[in-house]
């Protein structure tokens, strides 16, 4: 049995992109875990299938290496601010974390959010500048920049004294300068074990452990994953359970499982310090306390940031539903978005005034359409409104999120950035020209002001803008503005998509759709050029008159649809649509889609506001 000082709590935190599950990777090879003949798949962590598809981190992982007889639980986190409650849970649970920032980029932005969670708690960080055999590596200007971040941050004067270790994930290798790398990470693990402290825990005190992250398994049920705060767990051992709103009920311990490379080891006793899994018991929501039933006493609850985003998740009305899902009842959306929200802290579900629709409250779009993809990939068939920002009252007057967003571009392109950000009040806080001639801009925009404008940039800028953002709180209302530049092109009656029709629409805008495709009135087939919306005929057949005739439409010539993915569905969205989701597909909508009904809608609302 372990004893604490044989064991590192450590989580692995960086920005986006930055190579965190990569050098897990190398360090669970060089540790020896997998068999020499053992294939193995690269970003083993990143299990789930949208992680592979996106190259994100989207849910944190735990596994464990052992070196010279010290056990180093290892917590790979995401990137992405929009999983930000998943790092913000990791935090309880580990005792120190390995910064990894890029040579080239250096620190990010959401470096910056990761990296306050750690030193708000006072973790110790060790900073690995990854990824150091890139070329135009410039490690001296990282750390400089790395050092500056953690002043700003408020970090004490030995969380500034930061241990640096030189690195390449993807090689394996590392050193304590940027021109001497060994071809293995044991500086990297020398320096964990000899830097990072072991976990504050009490052995010998009655048994107390908080659930920080949860599973499930088809045979075990429930799985309950935290660090074992103090004393002992047992198998079959009967505790207490102490709920948030302060409910106590006695449980039974089934099974205790440690983390062994990517398995779990089922063992008899577990010791303060570890990072444990256990199983028998159900019910169980993240913050929940696991504690001695002499001994009733609730850890501080997990404090995660409040939502800025929310959108209305419900059962479809389109004239298509039914045809694709298994489960369209608002009664088996409620069950999977309940289960959802005791997985994730950083989501919360409300009714609403219709029991079929349900209000779905998260960090940002990345983490609404992460739940719709995952939903439909499941079987679920529904209908989701347009994203829009949760408004607070602050000292009587009216705040909204406010985000601060950086873009790199090509300087040909800054006054796209400039006009786009100031139509959407954004505020320029800093714009730096870069050697290479790309311009660096830094500003301060309304959340609402981003809906929909990563699409617009990447068009405007040929691909070629780099943009990211970090949440930056609550700022005074900054007034009404207008988002949408494109109307919609809207199908006029319901029926089957024709050459023809679609050779003679595409004149207005570009088309989501091809010929063949089924259609219905008052949903969305393209985006038109100009503001306003217009109804298009996308199912009129020519007259056949003669064989010459009937021939002609096969010589028209269409351009190429535009693909859309859920993410831009979601940035396309306006007031008045719904986007149909189902497990093949999903469609832009209009809320009305009678023609007549939009149009006495649009009447209503110019007089009545």
């Amino acid at each position: 049995m372990l004893k604490p000082e044989n064991i590192r709590n450590i989580a692995i935190i960086a920005h986006v992109d930055h190579g965190k599950t990569t050098l897990v990777d190398a360090m669970l090879k060089q540790s020896r875990i997998f068999r020499d003949n053992q294939q193995v798949h690269t970003r083993v962590l990143d299990s789930n299938d949208l992680e592979r598809e996106r190259g994100i981190t989207i849910l944190s992982k735990n596994t464990a290496i052992h070196y010279k007889g010290v056990k180093i639980n290892i917590v790979d986190t995401p990137g992405h601010a929009d999983f930000g409650g998943e790092v913000e849970r990791v935090m309880n649970m580990v005792d120190g974390v390995l910064l990894l920032v890029d040579a080239v980029e250096g620190p990010m932005p959401q470096t910056k959010f990761v990296l306050r969670q750690a030193i708000e708690r006072g973790h110790k960080v060790i900073v690995v500048v990854n990824k150091i055999d890139r070329p135009n590596a410039q490690p001296e200007e990282v750390i400089n920049t790395t050092f500056d971040l953690f002043v700003d941050l408020g970090a004490t004067d030995e969380q500034c004294e930061f241990p640096i270790i030189y690195a390449s994930g993807l090689t394996g290798s590392s050193g304590y300068e940027p021109d001497q790398l060994t071809p293995s990470l044991e500086p990297l693990f020398e320096e964990i074990v000899h830097s990072l402290p072991s976990p504050d825990v009490e052995v010998d005190g009655p048994t107390q452990l908080q659930a920080t992250l949860l599973g499930y398994d088809e045979y075990k049920g429930q799985i309950v994953i935290g660090r074992l705060q103090r004393g002992k767990v047992r198998k079959n051992q009967s505790l207490l359970l102490i709920q948030a709103d302060e409910t106590k009920r006695t449980i039974k311990i089934g099974q205790v499982f440690t983390h062994q490379g990517l398995q779990r080891q089922e063992i008899e006793e577990a010791t303060a310090g570890d990072i444990i899994a256990l199983t028998g018991i159900s019910d169980v929501r993240i913050g929940d306390t696991i504690t001695d039933p002499e001994y009733p006493e609730a850890l501080p609850p997990i404090r995660i940031e409040e939502p800025t985003l929310r959108m209305t998740i419900g059962v479809s009305t389109s004239p298509f539903a039914g045809q694709d899902g298994t489960y369209l009842t608002s009664r088996k959306i409620r069950e999977r978005l309940e289960r959802e929200a005791e997985r994730d802290v950083a989501l919360r579900v409300e009714d609403t005034d219709s029991a079929d629709n349900f209000l779905v409250s998260g960090r940002g779009e990345l983490h609404l359409s992460i739940l719709i993809e995952n939903m439909r990939r499941e079987g679920y068939e529904f209908q989701v409104s347009k994203p829009e920002v949760i408004f607070k009252e602050i000292d009587g007057k009216k705040c909204e999120p406010v985000e601060t967003v950086e873009i790199e571009v090509n300087g040909d392109y800054q006054g796209v950035v400039v006009e786009l950000l100031g139509k959407r009040k954004g505020q320029l806080q800093d714009m730096q020209v870069l050697e290479n001639g790309i311009v660096h801009f830094t500003y301060l925009v309304p959340s609402r002001s981003l809906l929909g404008f990563r699409q617009q940039l990447l068009t405007l800028t040929h691909g070629e803008a780099i943009m990211n953002t970090l949440f930056a709180g609550y700022e005074p209302y900054f007034g009404d503005m207008e988002t949408h530049d494109y109307g919609s092109l809207v199908a006029w009656e319901s029926g089957t998509a024709t050459t023809y029709a679609l050779h003679a629409a595409q004149e207005r805008g570009h088309l989501y759709i091809t010929p063949g495709t089924e259609v219905y009135e008052g949903m969305v087939v393209g985006q038109h050029i100009r503001e306003n919306d217009l109804d298009v005929n996308v199912c009129k057949k020519k007259h056949l008159t003669s064989i010459r005739r009937a021939t002609a439409e096969e010589t028209l010539r269409l351009d190429s649809p535009r693909q859309l993915s859920l993410d831009d569905a979601i940035e396309l969205l306006k007031e008045d649509e719904l986007l149909e989701v189902t497990p093949k597909t999903f469609r832009l909508r209009k809320k009305f889609l009678a023609k007549n009904e939009r149009a006495r809608m649009a009447k209503h609302k110019k007089y009545h506001g």
